[in-house]
């Protein structure tokens, strides 16, 4: 199964699948409201302002499995990151990412990527990087902030 077969539901419940993202460089995120690095946010939007009109598409994707840092339900994550740091970039359905409810995309992106200590995600804010092609060519630690991702992605854009 590639990339593109999976299907995602979006902040507002619509089910798509990540076809709609072929040709596009994706960086997909699993975020949280109340969170140490929930400030990425910010750094996360000026990429989006920055390189979305070039093919750069940032997924994320909130879940509650670190210490419950993302409580609130779809609607309330989505004021939040809009309120907080205005969110333009796409906010999908609150998701596991590890354990026997993990989301097909996150199995995807932990097989193709695993992690330094393992495959599975340690917490919020891994950062995946996908290629146009649907390949993922790097996983991000948490503590990576996302303006250190800047030279990997332009690269990937070819700008």
């Amino acid at each position: 199964m590639s990339l593109y077969d999976i299907e995602v539901e979006d902040i507002d419940g619509n089910f798509l699948k990540l076809q709609k993202y072929k040709g596009k460089v994706l960086l997909i995120v699993n975020v949280a409201s109340k969170c140490g690095f929930t400030p990425q946010y910010e750094e996360l939007e000026l990429l989006h302002k920055e390189y979305a009109s070039q093919g750069l598409a940032i997924l994320a994707f909130p879940c509650n499995q670190f210490l419950s840092q993302e409580p609130g339900n779809n609607e309330a994550i989505k004021e939040f990151c809009s309120l907080s740091y205005g969110v333009e970039f796409d906010l999908f359905a609150k998701v596991d990412v590890n354990g026997e409810n993990t989301h097909p995309l996150f199995e995807h992106l932990k097989k193709e990527a695993g992690g330094l200590f393992g495959k599975s995600i340690k917490w919020n804010f891994t950062k995946f990087l996908v290629d146009r092609n649907g390949v993922v060519v790097k996983r991000y630690a948490p503590m990576t902030k996302p303006k250190n991702m800047r030279e990997d992605i332009v690269e990937l854009l070819k700008i």
